[in-house]
Parts: C-alpha cells; structure tokens; sequence
C-alpha cells in the first residue's frame, strides 16, 4: 500500500524548538510525530472500545436488571492483576 502524507500542522516556535529539542538521537521530527499520532490513535481506539463495553454493559443491565456488586467485580480484576503480574515477573526470570 503506498503511504499517504498528513495535513502540515502550524505551530508556535517555540513549540517546535521545545520538540527539538525532546529528540532522542538519531529521532527525526517526522519520526516523532509519526509515533505521536500513532499512540494517539490507539488511545482513542481503546477508549472508544472502553465506551462500547460499558454502553453494552449499561444496556444489558437496562434489559435484564442483574448487576454484579462492586466488590465481586473489584475482587476478580485484582486476581487477574496479580494472576498477569506472576506471569511477567515468570518471564523476566526465565530472560536473567
């Protein structure tokens, strides 16, 4: 697929002097702004997958009134925390 150009983007001076100088070497200015855009893509993307998730889950609840208690959802999300921090800190161990 070819690549397309993005629209420029007019800034202060000393905006760009201030990203001038955040450059890691070798990082072009072109470089930053392609990673920027990038990371604010994928932001927007995952909050937008948050909203859906909690837009179905408000609807579910709307049509059948069954909820789950804070605390039973708090406690799962903490096992899976703890369940994925195990599994990295596996990983690291086994990298060393």
């Amino acid at each position: 697929m070819k690549s397309a150009i993005l629209p420029q983007v007019r800034v202060d001076p000393e905006l760009r002097a201030d990203l001038e100088s955040m450059l890691r070497e070798g990082e072009s200015l072109s470089g930053f702004i392609e990673d920027s855009v990038r990371s604010a893509v994928a932001y927007r993307r995952a909050q937008a997958e948050f909203y859906a998730r909690g837009e179905a889950a408000w609807q579910a609840y709307s049509r059948t009134g069954v909820a789950h208690p804070a605390d039973e959802v708090i406690g799962e999300m903490r096992q899976r925390l703890e369940s994925k921090r195990k599994e990295l800190g596996a990983g690291r161990a086994k990298a060393r």
